[in-house]
């Protein structure tokens, strides 16, 4: 009889609100990935994706400096769902920087690599939440790889 992989939960954490905390929200979702069959398809777009929105809600928040922002992670079929919450009702928006402009590229960066994203107020709570969905990067599905001797 197979035996049925378990695959991770959703993770959910609260960090510090300062660009510091950036690293270990990168970890964090570095060991949850390694925690999934096939985790390494979703970890260079995940991490790159992951550390943008949550810079934007370091960056943009009006919060006191007490607030956290907590990170979620969650496998959905074959999608990867990020979201980032912070006590910040300014929800983001995509404009177009000039090319001078030292920021205002990195929602550009989640729309052109995340499968869809948006932002929604926070249940029963202040502030939002921003989540993106990624698909698995193209490449050989461990499950149903053929072995060849």
């Amino acid at each position: 009889m197979p035996t049925a992989r378990r695959r991770p939960r959703s993770f959910v954490a609260r960090l510090d609100s300062c660009p510091e905390s950036a690293p270990l929200a990168r970890y964090l979702l570095r060991a949850y990935l390694f925690g999934l069959p096939a985790g390494e398809r979703y970890s260079d777009t995940a991490e790159l994706l992951l550390c943008e929105l949550f810079a934007n809600a370091v960056q943009h928040s009006d919060a006191p400096d007490d607030r956290h922002i907590e990170i979620r992670f969650a496998l959905f079929h074959d999608r990867l769902r990020l979201e980032v919450h912070d006590a910040c009702a300014d929800r983001p928006t995509l404009r177009t920087p000039a090319p001078d402009d030292e920021h205002g590229r990195g929602l550009h960066l989640v729309n052109q690599l995340a499968e869809r994203w948006g932002c929604a107020p926070r249940p029963g709570g202040i502030g939002k939440l921003v989540w993106a969905v990624i698909a698995p990067a193209a490449g050989t599905d461990p499950d149903t790889a053929l072995v060849t001797v």
